[in-house]
């Protein structure tokens, strides 16, 4: 129980330092939240679990693949809000884009032969 404890409470952490860095300096911030945290977290967490190292390998060739789609929100996002669309709304509209590139991305996956 304190082992899973401990997962959340410093995954919890990353994302609270992130939030409160943002409200300071949103460029260092964005530098911190670019970096592979989750997936850094996921690698060393599996890596304790005793997962085999391909199997970290795959997972991590995997995120590679999808974090391309999720790039949409990134760019979206903002160009909306800049264009004075409310927050939720350009949310909303960059989350549906991010999932429709996600859903494009999948068979084109396939068809060169990435499996996920």
């Amino acid at each position: 129980m304190f082992y899973y404890a401990l997962k959340v409470g410093v995954s919890a952490a990353v994302i609270v330092a992130v939030t409160e860095i943002a409200k300071r300096s949103s460029g260092f911030a964005a530098l911190i939240a670019a970096l592979p945290l989750t997936s850094l977290l996921a690698f060393m967490w599996l890596y304790f679990e005793g997962a085999e190292p391909t199997r970290i390998a795959d997972l991590s060739g995997q995120i590679f693949w999808l974090v391309l789609p999720s790039l949409a929100l990134f760019l979206l996002l903002p160009v909306l809000i800049r264009q004075g669309l409310g927050f939720w709304s350009s949310l909303a509209i960059s989350t549906v884009a991010t999932s429709v590139c996600y859903l494009a991305m999948l068979p084109l996956l396939r068809k060169f032969g990435v499996q996920l």
